[in-house]
């Protein structure tokens, strides 16, 4: 019976993949996704996609991954040390997305499942995932519809269950060195089980849902905004933070790198294009992007 659910989780994760490709070509309208689809005898097998150079998407990337191991990594077994040198294999949908025009943000959501196994225990599986948005100009009203979007996509599963997700989402996407949060925020969840396999699963599809319905609205209501170049810059210099993120801090980026199984190309998509570090650089006082700072970077309840 785990056999068929696993197979019908993957089944799902593959669907999804096609229906938000296909979803944010429509809102793009130019370009088109890249499929390397990649196998290996011992690791696993994937399908990465990726468009770049779009009329409103510069770069992004859907990737779908199914790969097994046969000793977990430290980012795994850290919270769950009974399960050093099991077994483990681990499928989901990760995606990025990084607009040309910086008055539309950078969104990131990602669906997974987990399994391991070790002899003399029974099978330990769970659910992960949610999405989060990271604007450089921000709007309330953009805010709102994320995060409604979001605690829509929740209520179904108890009232608590966006209250729950929203602050664990506000504090893994912060960077303690910035002592600053990565955006505004949304959903992260991850160890689900307690629920039981259908509910889990049930709750990661409506999380991988209604992601476009949460960020398309967005693009299509920023898209056409005309921007500068030093708008484009602080765009730039925001993106390093999204970077520092990714490499220092997040569990998946971290999780696929130490686990020798996961595609290197494919896990580092999710960088943006053109990123600018500069030494000790601060927004001009009362600008729109001192704004940023002040309003939208550090945890609020939106809805």
């Amino acid at each position: 019976m785990l056999d068929m659910d696993i197979q019908a989780v993957k089944n799902y994760l593959l669907q999804l993949q096609n229906n938000i490709c296909d979803g944010l070509e429509a809102a793009d309208g130019k370009a088109s996704f890249r499929e390397d689809a990649w196998d290996r005898e011992q690791g696993g097998s994937g399908k990465t996609r990726v468009i770049t150079d779009g009329a409103v998407i510069e770069k992004g990337g859907v990737n779908f991954s199914h790969v097994f191991g046969d000793s977990l990594p430290a980012a795994a077994t850290a919270l769950r040390p009974e399960l050093a040198g099991g077994t483990f294999q681990a499928m989901g949908v990760s995606l990025v997305i990084h607009p040309e025009n910086p008055y539309c943000p950078t969104s990131h959501a990602n669906v997974r499942f987990f399994i391991a196994e070790k002899e003399g225990i029974d099978p330990v599986w769970w659910f992960g995932g949610g999405y989060d948005l990271t604007p450089y100009y921000a709007f309330d009203d953009d805010c709102v519809h994320w995060h409604q979007t979001a605690k829509n996509c929740c209520q179904p599963f108890g009232d608590s269950v966006y209250v729950d997700y929203k602050k664990w989402c506000d504090e893994y996407f912060y960077l303690p060195h910035r002592k600053e949060t990565r955006g505004v925020g949304g959903l992260f969840f991850d160890d689900l089980n307690a629920w039981g396999f259908e509910k889990s699963f049930a709750f990661m599809q409506a999380v991988g849902n209604s992601y476009l319905d949460a960020y398309v609205p967005i693009l299509e209501r920023r898209k056409n905004i005309p921007f500068t170049e030093e708008e484009q810059f602080f765009q730039q210099y925001r993106r390093g933070r999204y970077a520092e993120f990714n490499l220092v801090i997040d569990r998946g980026t971290i999780f696929g790198l130490q686990s020798g199984v996961g595609r290197i190309e494919s896990i580092l998509m999710s960088l943006p294009p053109q990123v600018r570090w500069i030494y000790d650089w601060h927004p001009e006082p009362g600008s729109a992007e001192e704004k940023l700072y002040t309003d939208y970077l550090e945890p609020r309840d939106w809805v």
